[in-house]
Parts: C-alpha cells; sequence; structure tokens
C-alpha cells in the first residue's frame, strides 16, 4: 500500500460562449505537493461542444488544450510558465480567468495511489 499523499485537483472546462457561464468538462489537473506530482489529461468531445454552439474553433481549442498540458508538464519552451515549479505552474492553471478554457476551483483530497485516483477523476468528471 502507498503512503497517503494529499492533492488538489480541478476540472478544466470549455466555455463556448463566457458570457452565459456554461460549460463542458474536457479534462483534469491533479498537483500534489509532496510527491511533487501534476498531471493534466483531457479529451475534447466535439458533440457535446457542439450541443451549446457550433460556432468555435476546435483546433484552435485543441492547440490551446495541448499548450495547458504542455505546461503541467513543464515541456512548453514557447511559455515561461513551464519554467515554474510544480506548485506555482499548478496556481497558473487554475488561476481565475474569463477565457473560453477555465478550471474549476480547485478541490482537496487524499490519495494512497495518485495515478489511480487521477484517472478515477477524470473518467467521473470528464467522459
Amino acid at each position: 500500500m502507498h503512503e497517503k499523499t494529499v492533492y488538489e485537483y480541478a476540472i478544466i472546462r470549455i466555455l463556448p460562449c463566457v458570457e452565459r457561464e456554461e460549460f463542458v468538462n474536457v479534462g483534469v489537473v491533479v498537483f500534489a505537493k509532496k510527491a511533487r506530482f501534476l498531471k493534466v489529461k483531457y479529451f475534447l468531445n466535439t458533440d457535446r461542444l457542439n450541443a451549446f454552439t457550433h460556432s468555435h474553433d476546435t483546433e484552435l481549442l485543441q492547440k490551446n488544450l495541448i499548450s495547458f498540458q504542455a505546461i503541467a508538464e513543464g515541456n512548453c519552451s514557447k511559455s515561461p510558465i513551464a519554467e515554474f515549479d510544480i506548485a506555482e505552474r499548478f496556481r497558473w492553471l487554475t488561476a481565475v480567468r474569463s477565457s473560453c478554457i477555465q478550471t474549476s476551483r480547485p478541490h482537496p483530497g487524499i490519495s494512497d495511489d495518485l495515478d489511480k485516483t487521477f484517472e478515477k477523476i477524470f473518467e467521473e468528471q470528464v467522459i
């Protein structure tokens, strides 16, 4: 059995029309400081998105989600934010913003297997 670890997670959302505050869950970001764990996973379900609007640029959303994931992993050479430590990257990724890609407020939890917990949150909240 693994050691219990405190973590935080936030749901990544697409807001097709920011003014209406309607959203589609597309991903999850999980952070655990003690374990030095920061992971992002997303799935852009265009059928769900089309239920809200057809006036979105799927290719641009996909590129932005790829950048979101690369920043979390520290692998985005185009962004100085990717050079921050993992706690700062998590805080930046989950900061309140008024763009079409937003996150929920972070929620805490305790896990004895962060990868398993990460997948469970993704399955429950996104798929």
